[in-house]
């Protein structure tokens, strides 16, 4: 790990600011222009590895984006032109799988109150959105991420990673009605979208894919150990590198999806004929005072530390987990997630932002660079401008539990990046944070109560030790009056 750690204590305490590298990076690397960057960060290193990692996020964007489609009339077009240009933009930018995901606070409010509409669902948006760019431009976000201890982090985490994987369960074993958010009977065994489907895709994910690849081993600024390793394991037959090769070929999260599309369609054949060529129409959402005021109490308060939490922090943590020759600043990810919102949550685009889920599932699946998110960006961009809303007569009938099968793997990858707490003041930390932000449902509360028992354990380990320098020194003066 990259963290620093206290030797006193045996707690981390912060993770590497990246922007404090950036300087040294540079100096290291011989300038390179901006169209062989962009070129470096869109290559594909496996194409279908990459095609099948962009699926990784889509069992966390689908249920969202239909539920308020399905309750609130959220115009399903425009949100994958907008979100597909996120898409692209990001991967061009980061060169990494950066998600873009719907932002669930706001999402949740919607979806639990009859009177958050549309209006005020893009003042929350924008509302969170301009407080993330504040602290981005100010740099304030540095500070944030440079203050957060590790385990906290790891805790915010584990306890995202576990909402989704028991969210995945529930979408598994039971049918939901999406335009409610609500969970209905108990889903059968048989048919199209039964039960023995989806284990039969969690099983075959996982003969596939198994437990997943390690994290890349930290290395030195510019090179990247695991392709090395790829491209020389790719020269012999070790067993290892033949199971690489084979797991690579088969993109199981492509083909879970492909075959989601399709029962889609046997499901409801007619869907196919209702299908209308053309993008939606863009229109400037009118926001209202009274809106802009619900929007700020019921969808931004809860939003923003979130956002902060997950979105920023935790994201740019896990992104030098797994990708440490990778730039991705506090400051950027702010900066970025923040833009992006202030120009499409005016028409009516859902608001999003970065997600530590999202990274982890495109990962699991395969996403190892930028050409990862901006294939499934492409992909967006051209269903919102060739089908525009109508795509949501074929995704409406789309098997949930096949999207709880993609949801339950990015849930445990984003979970699993919590086994490095190697001591157990860090677990202690990091349980504590988990428990809180599980039963309280709130990553605020989360963090506020990990937070306060990180500095107790600091506070405790100070007086410790400052007792025994003190028992040190009387005992040292006793020896001393002893011997005169």
């Amino acid at each position: 790990m990259s963290s620093a750690r206290a030797p006193a204590t045996g707690m981390a305490t912060t993770a590497d600011d990246p922007e404090a590298l950036s300087g040294f990076q540079a100096s290291a690397k011989h300038p390179v222009s901006l169209l062989a960057r962009a070129r470096a960060n869109l290559t594909f290193r496996s194409v279908w590895s990459e095609l099948n990692g962009a699926m990784g996020d889509l069992g966390t964007y689908i249920p969202i984006v239909l539920s308020l489609a399905l309750s609130r009339h959220l115009d399903l077009g425009t949100t994958l032109v907008f979100t597909g240009i996120y898409n692209a933009v990001t991967g061009l930018v980061y060169g990494v799988p950066m998600p873009v995901q719907p932002m669930k606070s706001i999402a949740a409010a919607a979806l639990s109150d009859p009177s958050f509409d549309i209006p005020e669902i893009m003042a929350a948006g924008i509302l969170t959105a301009a407080f993330v760019l504040l602290l981005g431009v100010t740099r304030l976000m540095r500070l944030v991420y440079w203050f957060v201890p590790l385990p906290v982090v790891r805790g915010i985490q584990l306890a995202q990673g576990l909402n989704f994987a028991m969210a995945a369960v529930k979408y598994i074993r039971y049918e939901q009605d999406l335009g409610k958010g609500k969970s209905a009977g108990r889903r059968p065994w048989a048919g199209i979208d039964g039960l023995v489907l989806a284990l039969a895709a969690v099983c075959f994910i996982v003969l596939v894919n198994g437990a997943g690849q390690d994290h890349v081993v930290q290395v030195a600024p510019g090179t990247v150990a695991a392709d090395q390793e790829e491209e020389q394991g790719q020269g012999n037959d070790s067993p290892r590198s033949w199971r690489r090769r084979w797991a690579s070929a088969i993109p199981s999260a492509v083909i879970v999806f492909v075959l989601g599309v399709v029962f889609a369609i046997i499901r409801h054949p007619a869907a196919v004929r209702e299908l209308r060529l053309g993008p939606s129409r863009m229109r400037v959402v009118h926001i209202s005072r009274e809106a802009w005021k619900q929007g700020f109490i019921k969808g931004a308060v809860p939003q923003i530390p979130l956002s902060v939490l997950n979105s920023v922090v935790a994201v740019c943590k896990l992104t030098r987990d797994l990708f440490p020759e990778k730039e991705a600043s506090a400051t950027s990810v702010s900066v970025t997630m923040g833009a992006m919102n202030l120009v499409g949550c005016w028409f009516g685009a859902m608001p999003c932002c970065h997600g530590a889920g999202g990274l982890a599932g495109q990962y699991k699946f395969g996403g190892r660079s930028g050409a990862c998110v901006a294939a499934l960006g492409g992909l967006k961009l051209a269903l919102g401008l060739l089908l525009g809303g109508s795509v949501l007569r074929v995704l409406t009938n789309f098997p949930v539990g096949l999207l709880g099968v993609l949801l339950l793997f990015a849930g445990v990858e984003l979970a699993i990046a919590a086994r490095d707490m190697s001591t157990k003041a860090e677990a202690f930390v990091m349980l504590v944070c988990t428990a809180v932000s599980l039963v309280g449902s709130s990553a605020a509360m989360g963090f506020l109560c990990g937070m306060v028992a990180h500095g107790l354990l600091l506070l405790r380990t100070w007086t410790v030790s400052s007792i025994s320098s003190l028992m040190l020194f009387r005992n040292n003066l006793s020896s001393l009056a002893f011997l005169s």
